[in-house]
Order: C-alpha cells, then sequence, then structure tokens
C-alpha cells in the first residue's frame, strides 16, 4: 500500500434506515468520537493509490446490482459498544465477490469473516455497554431496509471524506 490514506467502502442504506440509524448513534456514540454518520462497513482499508481502479471496479459492479434486501433483527454486544446486526444473503455474495476481486489489497480485518452491522455504541465501559444492550435488545423492533448503493470514503485519521457515491442500477433492467 502507499502512504496514500486508505478507503472504507460502506452500504449506502436507505434513507429511512439510515435516519434510523443515525439518530440511535448520535444518541450513544460518545460525541468526542462521533465522526461520521450510521454506516454498515464492507472494506476497511482500501489502498488509496488505487482510486481509479476502484472507482471503475464498483461503477461496473454497481450498474449490474439491485437494492439489496437487509434484514435488522438483533442487537449485538460488542463487549465496549452495541450493533444493530444486518441479516442479508444477497450482501454476503456482494461482498465475497469484492472480496475475490480486492484479494491481494485486503488487511487482515477485511480477511475476517463478514459480519454486516451498524454500530451505535462504540469504545465505552463494558458496563456502559451491556446497559445499552440489555435496553435495545428488550425494545428493539426488527424491520427490513434496502442498501441502495456503495459510499468511498477515504479516512482522514478519524473523520471520513465521501469521495464517491455509487448506485445500485441492476434493478432497472427486470422491470
Amino acid at each position: 500500500m502507499s502512504s496514500e490514506q486508505p478507503f472504507v467502502l460502506t452500504l449506502k442504506l436507505d434513507r429511512r434506515s439510515f435516519d434510523i440509524f443515525d439518530t440511535l448513534r448520535r444518541q450513544h456514540f460518545p460525541p468526542e468520537r462521533n465522526f461520521i454518520p450510521a454506516h454498515v462497513s464492507l472494506f476497511h482499508a482500501l489502498p488509496g493509490s488505487e482510486e481509479a481502479v476502484i472507482r471503475e471496479m464498483l461503477s461496473a459492479i454497481c450498474a449490474d446490482t439491485p437494492a439489496v434486501p437487509l434484514n435488522f433483527n438483533r442487537v449485538r454486544f460488542l463487549g465496549k459498544g452495541v450493533a444493530i446486526a444486518a441479516d442479508s444473503p444477497e450482501l454476503a455474495r456482494l461482498h465475497s465477490r469484492l472480496a475475490a476481486l480486492w484479494q491481494a489489497w485486503l488487511s487482515p480485518q477485511d480477511r475476517q469473516p463478514f459480519c454486516p452491522h451498524v454500530t451505535i455504541q462504540n469504545k465505552v465501559t463494558p458496563e456502559a455497554a451491556q446497559a445499552l444492550h440489555e435496553q435495545l435488545a428488550t425494545s428493539w423492533q426488527p424491520f427490513t431496509a434496502l442498501g441502495v448503493g456503495l459510499l468511498l470514503w477515504r479516512y482522514d485519521n478519524g473523520p471520513w471524506t465521501l469521495r464517491h457515491t455509487f448506485s445500485f442500477t441492476g434493478g432497472d433492467k427486470a422491470k
């Protein structure tokens, strides 16, 4: 990898779902650490030196990909945080497809099993995380959502800068 800052790739959620998760994140994520909006991370460290290639690949893949259905049906305890897990065979297939294309670039974190989620709280005490987990686990109402595209972010040592948005348009052909 070059010395350029890496890219983070996230799933773009439909507006309703994004608003639900971003509100929860603003309520529960430590404000001094909450640099970015709610998101589902797909890859954490793609090489900054490969922006043109990454953008070309993502444009082609998104043109062939319909909106991705997601089920947000359970609360996950992260030890020092809480997340809402996303279940989606379609998202798992898309992630596998991208991982195969980018295998040589993947960091150890990005080689781990894919467990999509939206982090609501992180970097708090285990006790604070456990309390929020218990609260959300008893009140969480599962719902379905759509992934409507991909977002490519430049990691800037804390904050992220959105570099490009790719919309899923593959479903348009089936109509």
